[in-house]
């Protein structure tokens, strides 16, 4: 994970803005494309200069996206909550939304006016795919890379899009991080926008202020030997829903778990006193025993565990280096931890005994899923790709699947184990069919930077969260059922 010393100080280039200047001022391409070429820059005055350009925003988008500059540590100057109770789902509808109709009738996804821009999107999709600079933490030669990657057919079609609002708008707090985005229903959705954990309905087209951590926050739950205690304002980095449960992780190293039907936040605590350790991941998982547990994963380079009834601490694991990425598989006895090291670990979820080593990755991982049967892991890295291993024979990975432009940043199966999901930073979602041996993919193809993904638990639906300022938005997928008109009666 990248901290303030000596590491990553700025966040990625949002892909929208060029188009929105190319629109607006096509002169001022010149000027951007000395920027464009490089890794990271601080992109908050070009998104004010677009913003004060251009007719696209209403009054209620105009505060300033969750994002902090990580070599200050300082917060962004955010308002401290959007709205009180819902969203305004009053808003013009023809400007907000994009129907499954309308995108069969050749308007785009996210609602892109291709037609009043300069060039078209198949030539702005070039141009992106020529000048993305994916972020590296270790600079290795990746000429071998495209060998090991499995040949992939693409062009399916798993999950058909349904619909993009544009009253959701995700906000990333850490450029690495985007397990924000989290599905409990086909019906119920939650994302971070800013300070705020909003729940969505898709059905009513409604949203909701669950949580507002722009404020002091006072655990409910109270009870001798808990660690729990107040926090300030908490910036949140990651996060988890299981059930009724909510974990999120905070930018200071912060833990707070809130039960979904209840008021408040149940319990809450700093993990680490040190500055910057940023809480990475956070796992929802059931024990071998069947009791719940919490696990996070810290820049401290230490996993920890509570138990999710009452919260109290069960363990820690020390790892050498900061760990970005925790996973427990589907029986609760394996853990996978991954961090700012090539190696991935399994360790022992009692002991935190490490079980084997996973080599193959060239730089730094922070993303990992498990197949529901528990024998295969998914892990993504930032050399670009995502590595499947069979527990039963670790000796090497299993497949290496390739994303087109960036770091592997967040992974999924479906409940069913039939699909895999993998996101990259951004514009790029994959769905890989299992029972086709990982070998048949949809590439779902968008603009800008992905601040998560997830299924629902049925697999019905597919959400894919979309953190820009101008064409932040939610997309939907349905996924796609070969019935016949008879299967509908009955």
């Amino acid at each position: 994970m990248t901290k303030t010393a000596g590491g990553l100080t700025k966040l990625p280039l949002k892909p929208l803005l060029l188009l929105l200047l190319a629109f607006v001022f096509p002169e001022r391409l010149r000027w951007l494309s000395s920027f464009e070429k490089m890794d990271i820059f601080d992109n908050s005055d070009l998104e004010y200069l677009v913003d004060e350009f251009h007719g696209f925003f209403d009054s209620e988008d105009d505060e300033p996206t969750g994002e902090v500059n990580v070599k200050s540590g300082g917060d962004s100057d955010f308002m401290d909550s959007d709205f009180e109770d819902d969203f305004d789902s009053t808003q013009s509808k023809t400007k907000s939304d994009t129907t499954a109709f309308e995108a069969r009738n050749g308007e785009d996804i996210q609602g892109i006016p291709w037609e009043r821009l300069n060039y078209s999107r198949d030539e702005y999709r070039e141009k992106r795919l020529l000048q993305y600079k994916n972020f590296e933490s270790l600079f290795r030669s990746r000429q071998e890379l495209d060998k090991e990657c499995l040949q992939v057919e693409k062009g399916k079609n798993f999950y058909e899009f349904q619909f993009n609002t544009r009253l959701v708008k995700s906000t990333i707090a850490h450029f690495q991080l985007r397990n924000l985005l989290w599905a409990t229903s086909k019906h119920d959705v939650y994302f971070m926008k800013n300070y705020s954990l909003i729940h969505w309905s898709p059905l009513l087209q409604r949203g909701k202020e669950v949580l507002n951590v722009a404020k002091p926050i006072v655990p409910t739950m109270e009870q001798p030997g808990l660690l729990s205690h107040s926090l300030s304002r908490v910036q949140i980095s990651t996060m988890a829903v299981k059930d009724d449960l909510i974990v999120a992780g905070g930018f200071q190293g912060e833990l707070l778990c809130k039960k979904i039907n209840e008021p408040g936040v149940a319990f809450c605590t700093k993990l680490t006193s040190a500055e910057n350790d940023i809480t990475n991941s956070v796992d929802i998982y059931n024990a071998p025993s069947g009791s719940l547990r919490v696990m996070t994963a810290n820049n401290d380079c230490t996993v920890r565990l509570f138990d999710a009834t009452n919260f109290t601490f069960i363990n820690s694991f020390a790892f050498d280096w900061s760990v970005n990425n925790v996973s427990a598989s589907p029986d609760g006895k394996l853990v996978a931890v991954l961090g700012d090291s090539p190696e991935c670990l399994l360790t022992d979820a009692v002991s935190g005994k490490v079980v084997h080593g996973l080599q193959g990755h060239l730089d730094y991982s922070f993303s990992s899923a498990w197949h529901p049967n528990g024998q295969i892991l998914a892990t993504g890295n930032q050399d670009t790709t995502c590595r499947l291993w069979d527990v039963r024979n670790l000796s090497e990975s299993l497949k290496v699947l390739k994303g087109n432009m960036g770091a592997i940043r967040a992974l999924k199966f479906t409940c069913d184990g039939r699909f895999l999901a993998m996101a990259e930073p951004a514009d790029f979602v994959h769905v890989f069919d299992t029972e086709a041996g990982y070998g048949s993919c949809q590439e779902i193809d968008l603009f800008g930077e992905i601040a998560g993904i997830s299924f629902s638990p049925d697999t019905e639906a597919l959400f894919v969260s979309v953190a820009d300022r101008t064409y932040g938005s939610l997309l939907e997928f349905n996924r796609k059922r070969n019935r016949s008109y008879l299967d509908s009666i009955f």
